[in-house]
């Protein structure tokens, strides 16, 4: 067992997979058990879990610089950014960034609109041709961070931004607040169960709640039957019905990390990662996220008891609270 920034974790030496899954700290686990046990023994109730997602809902809302009234709940960011992509106008043209995650840009297509891709770090300067920006913060095959400040100006100019900060959240030290979208998965480097995802939408970007159902009503418990259309009056009103279990762990893991020294997580986990590149002789380049182009370079970590990824044709090893000067070594001597 670990600790780091005051929590315990049950991981593994040499896991770098964070990318891909984010072990949970051993309170969230916890949690998260105790509510199936009730779900096992017949003891929980639905309203049981109200306060799970409102917790939740605020702390992810703190972390992106969002109000809860400006978060919606989901189960995965495809779906969330589905809500986007069909509340744009016909012919709408969105800017994606040249092999970004599907979730994120196959939305915009499956619903209609005019996707082109360009180069990341083009994205600023071509903005000002689409009505819409829609790019990862970082990159999930190689780690690359998206130039905020241009994306930033471009939103000044007048063109949408809608962000997917799943590979980001967590461990970067940004101000996302200014953007009209920002989505995220809780599955990885906010060390929640898969089926949780939230997303941060500013007022004057009207979304419509195609998927409304009973969660989205203005008051969830006494609206479950019948007409008329009560929705809520604030983001809520784009809620899905929530995946429980995910919400319990997500209540103890994002207030946990939107309290922690973001300037600190982030100089720990950059700085593990940049003494990887160091030891590979490759640039620093201030992501927790690791792209390694060496043949069999997965074989040689596998085989040294280092848990990675293979994406885009290289290994991605990540790094986040719990790793340690330890699995950098070890994944170097699996590499050098």
């Amino acid at each position: 067992m670990r600790t780091a920034f005051g929590m315990k974790f049950d991981v593994p030496d040499g896991y770098l997979n964070t990318a891909s899954i984010g072990v949970p700290p051993a309170p969230v686990a916890d949690a998260v058990a105790a509510a199936l046990q009730d779900w096992r023994t017949g003891t929980g109730r639905p309203a049981d879990f109200d306060e799970a997602v409102a917790v939740a809902r605020a702390a992810y809302g703190r972390l992106v610089g969002a109000p809860p009234d400006r978060v919606a709940i989901g189960a995965t960011v495809s779906g969330l950014v589905g809500l986007v992509a069909a509340s744009l106008p016909p012919g709408a043209r969105v800017l994606v960034a040249n092999g970004d995650f599907t979730s994120l840009s196959w939305p915009f297509v499956a619903c209609g609109a005019t996707v082109e891709e360009a180069e990341l770090d083009d994205l600023g300067e071509r903005s000002g041709e689409f009505d819409v920006v829609a790019v990862s913060v970082v990159q999930s095959a190689d780690g690359r961070v998206a130039d905020l400040a241009a994306l930033r100006a471009a939103r000044d100019g007048g063109t949408r931004v809608v962000l997917d900060a799943t590979q980001a959240t967590g461990w970067l030290d940004a101000d996302l607040g200014w953007a009209d979208v920002v989505v995220g998965g809780g599955y990885k480097w906010l060390l929640s169960p898969r089926g949780a995802a939230w997303m941060a939408v500013r007022p004057e970007f009207e979304l419509v709640p195609r998927q409304a159902g009973w969660f989205a009503g203005d008051d969830p418990w006494t609206s479950v039957y019948g007409l008329p259309l009560r929705l809520a009056v604030d983001a809520r009103a784009l809620d899905t019905s929530p995946a429980w279990y995910c919400h319990v762990g997500g209540a103890v893991a994002l207030p946990w990390l939107a309290g922690l020294d973001r300037a600190a997580v982030h100089a720990h986990c950059t700085g593990l990662a940049d003494a990887l590149r160091t030891g590979l002789g490759m640039e620093p380049a201030g992501s927790a996220i690791v792209a390694v182009h060496r043949p069999g370079a997965m074989e040689r970590l596998a085989a040294a008891g280092v848990a990675a990824a293979a994406r885009a044709g290289a290994a991605r090893l990540a790094f986040h609270l719990y790793n340690t000067e330890a699995d950098v070594a070890r994944a170097l001597d699996a590499l050098a």
